[in-house]
């Protein structure tokens, strides 16, 4: 019987997986975050969920209700989210997804500065958290004044240190070597399965990178385009021009190379913008016509791509179906 995978059509979308998911296997290490965080938000008891239904002339056990212990707003509980924020969106930044939960792929050669840059993080949580822990006394009392007859005083710790924190590994993906000798069959299958998550992680990757480049030069040629009321045209923030850039740096950096229609039509938007500023697209009629004329050349076909992209996905999913099944590479 004939597989999907055995079929020549088919051997191609297969091979155009494979490659990019050895290439990322041989140069990403697995990377994870964690982070601990102290509950904000309390459930009310059974009692004043009865009180709370009454006035409601509601049955308790259908309401759900809690309360907020502290004010989120607060400036030195703010600065602590910031730190999460900006820690998120720097892993983020440099890594692609991977299938298992938690788990994100970066470089090797970025593995020594992941970890240094994640450590200055960590100390700025702490200082942020140590600031906060000296707000926590009137932040109790604001939580008392307006909780009112919900406050607990047992609801809160005696200190907000250690209740915050930031913690990351790099786990490993492969299949454990004791298992050649223990059971050759088992250990095929784990190693099976890891480049069936690798080869999924390629889709992943592509289908980020796709998202992100649609997005963004979607925005930019509705903002070079378009026209206000009166007629003139729109204004836009140099963030429009300076998040594509940064996302051409990311994607050379970070990029795959499992789509060769994606990688031309990247090149396309960076010669497109570059040496070109968000000052120079505001002065200059001629210059911001030029390169929303040659943008949107760049949006048609990507649109057209990503029209594509789901049964791109069905056929290289069925493959490495197979191929999970098979044990084969």
């Amino acid at each position: 019987m004939t597989t999907l995978i055995d079929r020549p059509a088919n051997r191609a979308v297969a091979q155009s997986t494979t490659e990019p998911a050895e290439r990322l296997r041989a140069t990403m290490a697995a990377s994870r975050v964690a982070f601990t965080w102290f509950g904000v938000r309390k459930s009310l008891t059974a009692e004043q969920k009865a009180v709370a239904a009454d006035s409601f002339d509601a049955e308790a056990p259908f309401l759900s209700a809690g309360k907020k212990l502290l004010d989120t707003r607060h400036a030195a509980f703010r600065a602590v989210t910031a730190v999460r924020t900006a820690i998120t969106e720097f892993w983020r930044s440099q890594s692609l997804p991977f299938p298992e939960p938690g788990i994100r792929l970066i470089r090797l050669d970025d593995v020594d500065a992941f970890d240094r840059r994640l450590v200055d993080f960590r100390a700025d949580l702490d200082d942020a958290v140590a600031n906060l822990d000296r707000h926590f006394g009137e932040l109790k009392e604001a939580a008392a004044d307006r909780l009112g007859t919900l406050f607990n005083p047992a609801d809160y710790p005696p200190s907000l240190i250690g209740l915050f924190g930031v913690a990351w590994d790099f786990p490993n993906c492969e299949p454990p070597d004791y298992l050649v000798g223990l059971s050759p069959e088992l250990y095929e299958q784990e190693r099976a399965r890891v480049q069936a998550r690798f080869e999924q992680a390629v889709e992943l990757a592509e289908r980020a990178f796709l998202d992100e480049f649609g997005r963004l030069v979607g925005h930019l040629c509705e903002r070079l385009e378009g026209t206000d009321a009166d007629g003139s045209p729109r204004v836009f923030r140099d963030s429009a021009v300076d998040n594509l850039a940064a996302f051409f740096e990311r994607f050379r950096t970070l990029n795959v190379r499992s789509n060769a229609e994606l990688d031309d039509l990247v090149e396309q938007a960076r010669r497109a913008v570059r040496g070109v500023s968000a000052q120079d697209l505001r002065e200059g009629a001629g210059l911001r016509s030029l390169v929303a004329g040659r943008l949107s050349e760049v949006r048609a076909s990507l649109d057209a791509l990503m029209v594509d992209r789901p049964r791109r996905r069905i056929l290289r999913g069925s493959a490495m179906t197979t191929t999970t099944a098979t044990g084969g590479v």
